[in-house]
């Protein structure tokens, strides 16, 4: 399990310590290692989230809705029969801790993985879930804004996204990825910077790590969870946002590819890529090709809400501490 420490270009940081919980233990990230035979790696059994912990307008570090991020976590593990061993509050609290002992004092990105590591005695070999012993490893590493906030082309991938039936799409399996992997790999091949999925009846699923919204004659539009999509957390955030702040209502029904050639504005959710606007699908321009209003206004809230610039959204926000606390 490796990760890269990096700094934003141009930035002059402190150096953080590169740590991991692993097995029950805080170790240095070289030693969060694991064989050649585990189990999730030959099958691809594992479960995992990506969690941000931001910089806060008092210069603190909070984490961003963590507590939501593993109970999603712990929803997906049951699924592949995997005791990850810690409830929601105690995941939080390590995570907390691991990121106080890296000294992190920028934005960072924590990356919890459980998974199948091997056989129990007795256990014959091959493809199973029972029998199999478990494991859980966090990791955590710099990450800022990485998004164009200008833009992106996407292209609507000829990768379908699996069915529910055919794989657990409302979980965050690890083997499930090689479908996002190939469709991101095809579109950037071809120039664009991501993919669009549709699913199996031809209708918008997500993207290859987002959530797709978009305006349509004047309506904002997700799909809805039939569309085989996963529930994003920022999906989440963003509905609430956009109520709450904006007084503008979500209307979940499958989106067409049709109604994304329509459409005012289309832009993307996601914990890493947060919000970022499409201006190009396909070859074609989304609206004027420049971010749209609605868009920008929802970048400007949720920036604010993640770094604890509106009070209302405090419950949002777990403070991280400094190791002296």
């Amino acid at each position: 399990m490796t990760s890269a420490v990096a700094a934003e270009p141009g930035a002059t940081t402190p150096a953080i310590a590169a740590l991991a919980y692993h097995d029950g233990q805080f170790v240095p990230l070289e030693q969060a290692q694991v064989p050649v035979s585990t189990q999730a790696l030959q099958y691809g059994t594992g479960v995992f989230e990506g969690i941000r912990a931001y910089v806060q307008a008092d210069g603190g570090l909070a984490v961003f809705r963590g507590h939501d991020h593993y109970l999603r976590l712990l929803r997906s593990a049951r699924t592949l029969r995997i005791d990850v061993g810690l409830d929601a509050e105690h995941l939080c609290e390590v995570t907390a801790e691991l990121l106080r002992r890296t000294g992190a004092t920028t934005d960072m990105y924590v990356r919890p993985l459980a998974y199948k590591r091997a056989l129990l005695p007795g256990t014959p070999p091959g493809v199973q879930l029972t029998g199999v012993s478990d494991a859980l490893s966090i990791n955590a590493f710099r990450m800022g804004s990485y998004s164009d906030r200008g833009g992106i082309r996407v292209a609507i991938s000829s990768w379908r996204r699996p069915q529910s039936a055919v794989l657990p799409v409302r979980a965050k399996v690890t083997g499930g990825y090689v479908n996002n992997a190939l469709a991101v790999d095809e579109a950037r091949a071809a120039g664009y910077d991501d993919a669009i999925l549709l699913n199996s009846r031809g209708q918008v699923a997500e993207a290859s790590t987002s959530n797709v919204f978009a305006v349509v004659r004047g309506r904002l539009v997700t799909p809805p969870v039939t569309a085989d999509l996963l529930e994003g957390i920022t999906r989440d955030t963003v509905v609430t946002l956009a109520a709450d702040l904006l007084d503008v209502d979500t209307a979940f029904h499958d989106l067409g590819r049709d109604d994304l050639c329509d459409a005012e504005e289309v832009f993307l959710t996601g914990t890493g890529a947060e919000i970022v606007p499409v201006t190009e699908i396909g070859g074609r321009p989304v609206g004027d090709g420049v971010p749209g209003p609605l868009t920008t206004a929802l970048t400007t809230a949720y920036s604010e809400v993640v770094r604890g610039k509106d009070q209302r959204y405090q419950h949002w926000l777990q403070p991280v501490g400094s190791a002296t606390d």
